[in-house]
């Protein structure tokens, strides 16, 4: 027998079983449960021919269609099922909870596995993430200036017992011409929602949450705008180490860096740095001297990133001596508490 489940029953069942998408490719591909493994019922042109067939020639021709292509893969969905659930029970989705994951769910039970699907399938999913983003929190932002170690203070901020979520380890960009330098290629915004969206699910509302500081894009990722709008009405905690300490370290972080990719880089921001500030970063790039190309960017980013801030209502500025993201967590902590924010 198929068990039907409510979302949050089966989020909390995926922390142990194996969830199946039988969403096609590009399906899964745009956005899914973080959890799940792609299990195509049909590939990407299947799905296209019986779609086809069910605006032109109605519900029956489809459904036989969508049959004489599903037949003959019963088999091998078994055995690949069976990969992945070695207790041979497992969680099973579509787009609606439809005919796709139906179909999946009655060969799976009928094949001996316990099955559970999802109730409204990925659609469910989809609106529970967006509900998330639009939910009263209590935020603290931590911003600072390009290099200043912000996303490097996380973690420790976690140490210390503080909420935190990592936007630009979700989104796999670290926010500037530069920021996909030595990253991963970045998730579509429908996935980077679900990835974030399942993150503000489990933390707490009625405890601090730290975030740092965003524009509207990471990237290509484009920020829920609910969520951007409480960040900015919340206080922001900016660290400020010295200058020197900003350039030596964002210095370090690209000089094994290809100088055609930091090349690339500068360009991209030539025209807010001017002709003559775009000569000398590219001059600095092709001499190996990492310290006066990222001087010369920010000079832009940092004017930028001032401009940002004074659109904030509530700023506290913390003055920080090293670059240390643990020394730093620690002070971050202290010195939110002083300010009443924790």
């Amino acid at each position: 027998m198929v068990n039907t489940i409510t979302i949050q029953e089966f989020l909390q069942r995926a922390k142990q079983l194996p969830v199946l998408d039988v969403r096609a490719p590009k399906e899964y591909e745009a956005g899914h449960i973080p959890a799940a493994h792609s299990f195509p019922i049909f590939d990407d042109q299947q799905r296209a021919l019986v779609g086809t067939a069910y605006k032109q020639q109605g519900h029956d021709p489809a459904v036989l269609l969508g049959l004489d292509l599903f037949g003959p893969r019963m088999s091998g969905f078994v055995k690949e099922a069976g990969k992945l659930a070695k207790d041979k029970e497992l969680l099973v989705h579509c787009w609606r909870g439809g005919m796709r994951s139906s179909a999946m769910a009655w060969l799976l039970n009928f094949s001996g596995f316990k099955v559970h699907l999802l109730e409204g399938g990925y659609k469910t999913y989809r609106h529970l993430m967006l509900e998330q983003f639009s939910k009263p929190r209590k935020l603290l932002i931590l911003g600072g200036l390009t290099g200043s170690g912000k996303t490097d203070l996380l973690p420790y901020l976690q140490q210390l017992g503080q909420q935190t979520i990592d936007l630009e380890a979700l989104a796999n960009h670290k926010g500037s011409a530069f920021g996909n330098i030595g990253m991963p290629p970045q998730p579509s915004t429908e996935h980077f929602e679900n990835m974030l969206g399942i993150q503000l699910l489990q933390s707490d509302t009625e405890q601090p949450l730290w975030l740092e500081d965003e524009s509207k894009t990471i990237g290509k990722v484009v920020m829920p705008i609910q969520l951007h709008e409480q960040m900015q009405n919340a206080p922001a905690i900016v660290i400020n180490p010295p200058k020197k300490l900003r350039i030596y370290k964002l210095a370090q972080e690209y000089c094994q860096t290809d100088k055609a990719i930091l090349e690339a880089a500068i360009l991209k921001i030539k025209k807010r740095l001017g002709g003559l500030a775009t000569k000398e970063a590219l001059i600095a790039i092709a001499e190996g001297d990492m310290e006066k190309m990222v001087e010369i960017a920010l000079s832009y980013y940092d004017k930028a990133y001032h401009f940002d801030l004074a659109k904030r209502q509530h700023v506290l500025a913390l003055e920080l001596a090293g670059i240390e993201p643990e020394e730093n967590a620690a002070q971050v902590v202290q010195f939110a508490k002083q300010n009443n924010l924790l």
